[in-house]
């Protein structure tokens, strides 16, 4: 197929080209993201491949499909992104990446939550500057303390088993609960308010949806143990920012780490040391001494870009050939 990919980076194009030897496709990189104003460049393409920030509401669906895009192959596994109803309306297929690789992400939450609460970031930087003193630099030993983890799914269950490993009481959420692989771990499923209450860190791992839009807001931060760690590497729309704020100015919260943020788009894999942060939300977040952000980079490793690439081509191919799709949305 004619792919148009959007929103690409050196590091798409390059596991893309690597997939691409095998099925043959005819791949064209743009840099922009897909929205209304840049649907045009799709004109001609049959599949475009947009990433998580991309933005095809009912009018950019419309914009494709009379430019002959009949496919939009998403290289990841949210779809929130997507007005699923438009484009069902314009006969556009939508197939999504539906696991790459769980570990990437659960081991990047750890990464978060490690650098944390041993401040190894600190460290690191008074170090770079001859400075080898300890004072403010402790932190507490994850042993022994409850991880508490809203949402189980393949990469809530990999974090499960990694938190587990480093001897954590485990806690478990989820409407459709595993029993089976919870008692494998020793984890146990408890009421969301039970989690909160007595987790000493709470990590999220669950969809965006209307349902769990500012899951976590003021009331559930409240609810959370005074000085508990907050990680999110799932989406940003799940925490409310405003509350996340305050709760921290408070005191409240022991420590936040975001690898996602609700308005990281036009900001997140932006190189904006030149202008500067425009969101003063963010920008309030990076002053807090117990605040650790990354841009999205939890899927970034060699293993889940290969199978990203690997999955959205072969959807592509699956499209073409007429076969059903098995990772179809909608």
């Amino acid at each position: 197929m004619k792919i148009a990919v959007f929103d690409s980076h050196h590091y798409d194009q390059q596991a893309l080209e690597l997939a691409n030897a095998r099925f043959g496709h005819q791949l064209q990189f743009f840099e922009p993201r897909l929205n209304a104003s840049t649907a045009l460049l799709a004109q001609g393409f049959e599949a475009v491949c947009p990433f998580v920030n991309c933005r095809l509401d009912a009018t950019t669906l419309a914009q494709l499909r009379q430019g002959g895009t009949r496919l939009v192959a998403l290289r990841a596994a949210g779809f929130n992104g997507i007005d699923l109803a438009a484009a069902k309306q314009q006969g556009i297929a939508v197939a999504r990446v539906p696991a790459y690789s769980p570990h990437a992400v659960a081991e990047h939450a750890f990464a978060l939550l490690l650098t944390l609460v041993r401040k190894t970031h600190r460290a690191y930087n008074r170090v770079r500057e001859a400075d080898f003193s300890l004072d403010g630099l402790v932190g507490f030993d994850l042993h022994g303390k409850t991880l508490g983890l809203i949402g189980t799914g393949k990469i809530g269950q990999v974090a499960a088993r990694i938190g587990a490993g480093f001897g954590c009481r485990v806690l478990l959420a989820d409407p459709q609960p595993d029993t089976a692989f919870a008692a494998s771990i020793g984890a146990h499923y408890v009421a969301r308010e039970t989690l909160l209450a007595e987790s000493d860190v709470v990590s999220l791992h669950l969809p965006l949806s209307p349902q769990t839009q500012h899951l976590i807001d003021a009331a559930a931060l409240a609810a959370m143990k005074p000085g508990a760690i907050l990680i999110n590497t799932s989406r940003g729309g799940l925490v409310d920012t405003g509350a996340l704020i305050s709760a921290l100015k408070s005191g409240h919260l022991g420590g936040v780490a975001l690898d996602v943020y609700e308005l990281e788009e036009g900001v997140f894999f932006q190189d904006l040391s030149a202008s500067g942060i425009a969101d003063d939300q963010l920008a309030r977040l990076t002053t807090f001494p117990n605040v650790l952000i990354t841009s999205h980079q939890g899927f970034l490793t060699r293993e889940a870009l290969a199978n990203i690439a690997e999955t959205t081509l072969e959807n592509a191919r699956a499209f073409a050939a007429g076969e059903p799709l098995r990772n179809a949305v909608g």
